[in-house]
């Protein structure tokens, strides 16, 4: 595919849509936007445009198709696999200031939002209403870029993704086109499900510009339990025999040794030092809870559990839930000057043993720094490989560790990526998990976007652009 340069004129024409601090090629601006917080970059625009309406979106796709300038949608920036960098430079459409909530209407669950908003600030707006937005990636994300990637985290195991609460899209298209898709009904069987194509894309269909989102009641109790094990193995089983009984926890995270012991020392906790699962259950009585966690302690110790320790106070869950969302950064800080690869693969619930077991093994034989842990109760684990920045062979060893727990979560009939989406780091991976169905995932992609402007080298693995 090839691109154009940008030109004088093009900013100019950028600048005749906008007040003029919306428009930036700064090398400080420039630099923030060449960075997500996956290893990959720097990734430099050549311009960065911040938009505050839909109509500013669609005109500046339409100058872009027409001079054919790469476009890449911009959120946060907490993307872990280098999904909004620009990989063929252009332009970056940066959505932090397109971040209002339009309409709360608390009688459907539902609210209109700006792609900019962020979750965590949606729900503060929420939390006096008795209703909440479950997907809870951790970081400050919003909910354009949740939308793009999926996006999922600790509360997946009971509530579900992000896809699961999308009901409606504005979205505009390569050549500046506007389109709505989907209904604010709460099911509909009318024609293609474009909304769901759209949702996982990574922002190369199309842009999202507004969405309505479902909404959930806030539980009216909760607990949070812990339950430390032999092995991680022995956990592993313990999620699935948890699952089976139909206790519906809300969230269900693994947490092996090192993980444990490293929370411990970085945020002052008192998590058992042993491979460990974070539990929390909500419903609608204490009474209810009592006796949801009193069959959960039955089914840690009938898998091997060492210790559980239930009813935790507000306080401590609050800070374990806080430790657990930061573990990546604790990692990194633990290791100066080791870089970090996140796998992100996810397996059948049954098949999460023995994908453990294989990372466990993949991780000591490579004689390099791991942690794992992860979102076991869908069956979502990752693992931290770490190398030090500069030295080859260590990356050498990371890749290769990598590839043989990516290929194995395959083989169990699992996915690379659960929840971080494929960006630049995935893609490798892509013929073997689809197969012959990526010629189909390419002919959609040309349908939308002809000309590749919209977020070029992600995704497909034909397209070259980026870094692996």
């Amino acid at each position: 595919m090839k691109f154009s340069p940008m030109e004088p004129a093009d900013l100019d024409f950028f600048r005749s849509l906008a007040d003029a601090d919306r428009v930036s090629t700064g090398e400080s601006i420039l630099n923030l936007h060449a960075y997500d917080q996956s290893r990959h970059g720097p990734l430099r625009p050549e311009a960065v445009f911040w938009p505050v309406s839909t109509q500013e979106v669609a005109a500046v796709l339409a100058h872009c198709s027409r001079r054919s300038i790469p476009v890449t949608a911009w959120g946060a920036g907490t993307s872990l696999e280098g999904n909004p960098l620009p990989a063929a430079r252009g332009l970056v459409l940066d959505f932090t200031r397109m971040n209002r909530i339009l309409d709360i209407r608390a009688a459907d669950f539902q609210a209109d939002v700006e792609p900019g908003v962020i979750y965590q600030d949606l729900n503060e707006k929420l939390r006096h209403l008795g209703l909440f937005f479950p997907p809870d990636p951790g970081a400050r994300a919003t909910l354009g870029g949740m939308i793009a990637n999926n996006a999922s985290g600790t509360r997946t195991v009971r509530y579900g993704s992000t896809r699961n609460y999308v009901r409606r899209l504005e979205v505009v298209l390569a050549d500046g086109q506007i389109i709505h898709t989907g209904t604010r009904a709460s099911k509909t069987s009318s024609g293609y499900d474009l909304t769901d194509l759209f949702v996982g894309s990574e922002g190369t269909l199309g842009v999202v510009v507004g969405a309505t989102v479902g909404l959930a009641g806030a539980p009216v109790e909760y607990s949070a339990a812990v339950g430390s094990f032999n092995s991680v193995v022995d956990a592993a089983q313990a999620v699935f025999e948890i699952i089976r009984a139909g206790l519906q926890p809300a969230a269900l995270e693994l947490l092996d040794r090192s993980t444990a012991n490293l929370l411990n020392r970085e945020d002052d906790l008192t998590l058992p030092d042993s491979p460990s699962l974070l539990m929390e259950f909500h419903g609608p009585s204490k009474s209810y809870l009592a006796e949801v966690l009193s069959m959960a302690e039955e089914t840690v110790q009938d898998n091997g559990g060492r210790d559980f320790r239930p009813g935790l106070g507000r306080d401590e869950r609050d800070r374990i839930w806080r430790s657990r969302h930061h573990a990546g950064e604790a990692v990194a800080r633990a290791h100066p000057g080791h870089g970090v690869l996140i796998v992100d693969a996810a397996v059948p619930i049954s098949r999460l043993p023995e994908l453990i077991v294989r990372a466990d093994e993949e991780v000591k034989q490579s004689g390099l720094p791991g942690y794992i842990f992860g979102h076991a109760g869908d069956g979502n684990i990752h693992v931290l490989l770490l190398g030090r920045i500069n030295e080859p062979q260590d990356w050498k060893t990371v890749h290769r560790t990598n590839e043989a727990i990516v290929k194995y979560a395959l083989n169990l009939g699992g996915t690379v990526t659960g929840e971080h989406g494929v960006g630049l780091g995935k893609k490798k991976f892509m013929d073997q998990e689809h197969g012959l169905s990526l010629d189909w995932m390419r002919k959609i992609k040309g349908l939308f976007d002809p000309q590749g402007i919209l977020n070029p080298g992600k995704c497909l693995p034909s397209d070259p652009l980026g870094q692996d």
